[in-house]
């Protein structure tokens, strides 16, 4: 998109924010007040422009705090840096946004055991394998079954 476009479509975005915010009946804006609305609407779009453009060519890298990290983790669910919702496993949503567990672990400044799976979700998971047995058969099923421990006797 041509630089002139993008000013063309901020100006329009900046307009339409103010007379949305102006036609509320409770607002009441004189000449000035108006112009002056537009312009700071521009500049903070333009801003905001500006500092998506740098973390879509990746020039800028999110680094959570620790304590960020440890806030997003939480018995049931996993709060996703990329949009803040609750996830019990991030896996899948961000493949569906096109990272690995490792990239958004780079991405957000995240250290390397950061966990992809919700500790209770993890937990009740575990239970389920162990009242399944599954741990006894192996991952491809290598153990016994009922039917050939029954024709071993």
């Amino acid at each position: 998109m041509s630089e002139q476009h993008e000013v063309g479509e901020l100006i329009g975005w900046s307009v339409e924010l103010t007379a949305s915010y102006a036609s509320n009946p409770n607002v009441s804006l004189t000449v000035d007040d108006l112009q002056i609305l537009v312009r700071e609407t521009f500049a903070t779009l333009s801003g905001l422009a500006m500092a998506g453009s740098l973390c879509e060519a990746g020039e800028t890298r999110l680094h959570r705090s620790k304590a960020e990290a440890r806030k997003s983790v939480t018995p049931d669910a996993l709060i996703s840096f990329e949009d803040g919702r609750p996830y019990k496993t991030l896996k899948r949503h961000l493949a569906s946004r096109g990272l690995t567990p490792m990239a958004y672990r780079e991405k957000h400044g995240l250290p390397p055991d950061y966990p992809m799976v919700a500790p209770n979700y993890s937990a009740a998971r575990s239970r389920l394998a162990k009242d399944l047995r599954l741990a006894e058969r192996g991952l491809h099923g290598g153990g016994r079954n009922k039917r050939q421990e029954l024709a071993a006797e």
